[in-house]
Formats: structure tokens, sequence, C-alpha cells
């Protein structure tokens, strides 16, 4: 059995390079009623079909900041699984609606490594994720500056 290893180093990521996440999540009621309770995002568009099936979407519509928190998490193995620290996110777009039971995906391309300027066992990983449905449909997209370890100084 070969043994599961978190993550990678800094000298294992090539710019250009798009990941294909393997991990996958499909949102269900419970998560976005939950995620609702916990970060006090009350709307209704979120909690209450009543509601809900008389807006513009005719469903529940899954928090976004959900649905962010749910594509960092599936990148981790891959990129941020020995990191030192995330440093950064910008640029976070929605770009589709994601309703109960969809299931998000996610990809992310290397867009720049930088040389930490003050230590030499790490550096900075730029990288651009997308998440997107079981259709094929991008549904978010955000950027993100990883400081990560270099595989010379690991422990």
């Amino acid at each position: 059995m070969k043994v599961n290893v978190m993550g990678n180093y800094f000298e294992d990521f090539v710019k250009g390079e798009i990941i294909q996440h393997p991990l996958s999540k499909t949102i269900f009621e419970s998560d976005n009623n939950l995620f609702s309770l916990l970060t006090m995002n009350a709307h209704p568009l979120h909690t209450n079909l009543d509601y809900a099936t008389k807006s513009e979407h005719k469903q529940i519509l899954v928090v976004g900041t959900l649905v962010f928190s749910i594509a960092v998490g599936l990148t981790v193995p891959e990129i941020s699984g020995k990191a030192i620290a995330n440093l950064e996110y910008e640029k976070v777009e929605h770009l589709a609606p994601v309703f109960i039971n969809q299931t998000i995906y996610a990809r992310t391309e290397i867009l720049e490594l930088i040389e930490s300027k003050t230590k030499s066992d790490r550096g900075i990983l730029y990288v651009e994720t997308t998440a997107y449905n079981e259709k094929n449909i991008d549904v978010l997209r955000f950027r993100r500056k990883v400081l990560v370890k270099r595989k010379s100084y690991a422990e």
C-alpha cells in the first residue's frame, strides 16, 4: 500500500501546469443550512424554500462562501498540504449559481513560482483555482498566494 502524502513542495510545481483535483463534494441541504447558521447568514434565499421558489432561480441558492470554502478544501492535498501559510486570496469571482445537490470539482493553474527574498527554505506559489459543477459549468474562480516549504529543507 502506498502511503498518502499530503501536499507538494515548492520545487514540485511547474508554472503553467493545470492540476485537476481528484476530490469532489456534493453540497447537501444540511451543508448549506449548517454553514448559514455558523456564519450568521440569515438571507432567506439560502434557507427558506418558499422564499427561494419565488426568486429568480426558483430554488434554494447555496451560500457563495460555502462554495468558496469547499473549493479551497478540494485543493489542499495537491496545493497547500505542505503550506506554511496561505498569504492572500484575491479576485474571488462567482461565475454561476450553485444549488442544493450539485457536485463541486476544482482545477488549479500554477500562475507563478516566487522565490522568497528572506528565507531560503520556502517559496510563494501563486495559483488560480476554478470550481465547476457536474455539468462542467464554471461556478467560482479565485487566486491565492501560498507560502510552501522547499523540498531541500523538509523535516
